[in-house]
């Protein structure tokens, strides 16, 4: 998480070079000293994730091709309980579901193509 947050920063760095000369209105933000990551979608992924604003407590979702947020859950809180519930009851689990692979935890949504035969709904 320390190693995303910082090349998030930087990003923000290169991009208020280029601030420095846009009106305000056209300015770009794209990371904010306030937002702690806290999901990322692999292990070694730093392409995309769920951040913690500091300021209002809310989760935010970071890309690095900036695509449109989907669920996108009101705070920490809510997140965990959420994956908690799903974990506890996948039947019941709206959205992505979880399963294994080899005996790992994997949400279905992110199993590569090549993988998907050998994912395994987690059973509660």
């Amino acid at each position: 998480m320390a190693a995303a947050y910082r090349l998030k920063m930087d990003s923000q760095a290169h991009e208020d070079t280029f601030n420095a000369a846009r009106p305000e209105d056209e300015k770009v933000t794209v990371w904010k000293a306030t937002w702690i990551p806290v999901v990322s979608h692999g292990a070694a992924d730093s392409t995309s994730g769920l951040y913690l604003d500091t300021v209002t407590g809310h989760l935010g979702r970071w890309s690095r091709y900036n695509e449109a947020p989907g669920n996108v859950f009101d705070t920490l809180v809510t997140y965990l309980e959420e994956t908690a519930d799903a974990l506890e009851t996948p039947a019941l689990a709206t959205g992505d579901r979880p399963g294994l692979i080899g005996g790992a935890l994997v949400w279905r949504r992110r199993v590569s193509p090549s993988l998907k035969d050998q994912w395994r709904p987690l059973v509660g």
